[in-house]
Order: structure tokens, then C-alpha cells, then sequence
């Protein structure tokens, strides 16, 4: 039984899965006015799991507030498409899509919610925000 949950453990490999993949740039263009959100929603994302190799499927939003830049939509989707062949967990990948949108258009503020379908009768939401609460760097 020992021999059977050793083979099941994260190990930190998987952990961080995906986080440094290489990803297309997302791509933004001069935001013209001030002070509005905008909410992007992608129903068809995907991308795997790290442990089991089994496809994850969900729906990310993209919430903003624009600063100087907003996301070009084109190069966006280009981007999360980028997903569908990576090796990384949920909670990572809405992290690290997080920060790319921060990376490309600095904005005032950003959410990124991940809704993953059920898998084996759990289904995980997974919200992050910007600005980041100060805590540990990974």
C-alpha cells in the first residue's frame, strides 16, 4: 500500500509544470480612454493535466481595467490556444496567465477566474487578482 501512494505523490517537477513554458506574446494596442473594465471570456480552453497527461477543459475570463494598453484579442487567442498541448494545473495556469496579462498591458487592475469542468465529480474554480497581496515569490 506504502509502494502504491509513493507512486501517486507530487513531486515538485509537477508542481511547477508549465510555468516556464515559452508562450506567444500577447500583443496590446494604446487604450484611448479611462477609467473602464474590460471582461474577455474564452469557454473553450484546454490544456493538460501534468500528472496524467488526460485533457483539462474550462472556461477563463479576463477581467481588466486598461491603463496605457489594452489586449489585442487576435494575439490573445493565439496565446490561450498555446495551452492546449502544455502540461500544467489549473491552479498554475491562471496564474501565469495572470501575469503575462499584466506583463503586456500593466493594467490598473486584472482578475483571471478559471471555471475547470468536473473531473471525477470535482469541479474547481480557480480566481487570481492584480495587484498581487505581498507574499513569497515562487
Amino acid at each position: 500500500m506504502e509502494e502504491i501512494k509513493k507512486n501517486f505523490r507530487m513531486t515538485e517537477k509537477e508542481a511547477k509544470a508549465g510555468l516556464d513554458a515559452s508562450l506567444p506574446e500577447i500583443e496590446t494596442f494604446p487604450n484611448q480612454f479611462p477609467g473602464y473594465e474590460i471582461k474577455i471570456e474564452i469557454p473553450e480552453y484546454t490544456s493538460l493535466c501534468p500528472k496524467t497527461g488526460l485533457p483539462d477543459f474550462g472556461k477563463i475570463t479576463i477581467i481588466y481595467e486598461p491603463r496605457d494598453r489594452c489586449l489585442e484579442l487576435k494575439s490573445l487567442k493565439t496565446y490561450i490556444l498555446a495551452y492546449r498541448n502544455l502540461g500544467i494545473f489549473y491552479e498554475n495556469a491562471v496564474n501565469r496567465i495572470l501575469e503575462d496579462v499584466v506583463k503586456a498591458c500593466q493594467p490598473v487592475r486584472a482578475v483571471v477566474i478559471g471555471e475547470f469542468n468536473p473531473r471525477g465529480g470535482i469541479k474547481s474554480v480557480v480566481t487570481a487578482s492584480y495587484p498581487r497581496p505581498k507574499s513569497k515569490a515562487r
